[in-house]
């Protein structure tokens, strides 16, 4: 699904406001990682980078930044758009599970002072031992007191309202228009079925459309914060958005986690 939507996904998603949303509250986050590195840059590590903006925003910042994604299409735009900034981030694809082996191949290599998961990443694993996997990979990424970041949906919510549909997005570039639609089907087994609705045209032109799915873990916030623990987190600070709201479970949009590695 995401080598096919790679194309659309910086039309798809508004980087400048969203950056401009989320990057306070990330950088509140960080700024005791900073303060604990000793004047070296704080090194980041952007587990689910896709097309590389919030990886290239940090290291336009100073920081220290690497991003990772599954998908190769995703990691080719990230590529360019570093080149298009001027900035130097390296990007490798890889998925969860496969990170400490793709960015530490030797003992010389130092951790990383924080790895940052977004997007709704996480549920894109369809099963509690592959999640519980992923955590696991996300700790060995980090130095002892390192902060893992994750976002998700709020899936407490979306399961107790039935929650299919999600606001739509538009771009419009060169006389040309998209229109990005979203929703859910849940499945008999529990699990979710993520799709996308694309639709182009080309000025006054018919519309074009494509439909994309994958699957979806309705990752809830109490297995959540099971599964941290067992991958060697401190309790979460859980967050409703990426402004750093309070969660609350029964009408926050987002579950934000932040735990720092034991």
């Amino acid at each position: 699904m995401y080598d096919s939507f790679s194309v659309d996904y910086d039309r798809f998603v508004n980087w400048k406001n969203r950056l401009t949303f989320e990057m306070p509250f990330i950088e509140t986050l960080l700024r005791p990682l900073g303060e604990e590195a000793g004047g070296r840059p704080v090194r980041i590590l952007d587990a689910a980078a896709g097309t590389g903006m919030h990886a290239i925003e940090l290291a336009r910042r100073g920081y220290e930044a690497a991003g990772a994604d599954l998908s190769a299409g995703m990691i080719e735009r990230a590529r360019a758009n570093a080149a298009a900034a001027g900035v130097h981030v390296r990007f490798e694809a890889a998925g969860f599970g496969d990170l400490h082996s793709t960015f530490f191949p030797d003992a010389a290599m130092p951790p990383f002072d924080a790895v940052l998961c977004l997007g709704n990443s996480i549920p894109h694993l369809l099963s509690s031992a592959e999640i519980q996997n992923a955590l696991t990979d996300f700790a060995a990424c980090l130095r002892p007191g390192g902060l893992v970041l994750i976002q998700n949906r709020n899936f407490d919510a979306v399961a107790a309202r039935s929650e299919r549909w999600m606001e739509p997005q538009s771009h419009r570039e060169d006389g040309a228009e998209w229109i990005f639609l979203r929703f859910y089907d849940f499945l008999p087994d529990g699990l979710i079925n993520f799709n996308i609705i694309t639709l182009h045209r080309a000025g006054e032109g018919g519309w074009q459309q494509q439909v994309s799915s994958t699957g979806l873990y309705p990752l809830r916030e109490a297995e959540l914060t099971r599964h941290l623990s067992i991958a060697g987190f401190a309790p979460p600070a859980r967050h409703g958005s990426m402004t750093g709201e309070d969660f609350n479970p029964e009408k926050s949009g987002n579950l934000v986690a932040a735990a720092r590695k034991l």
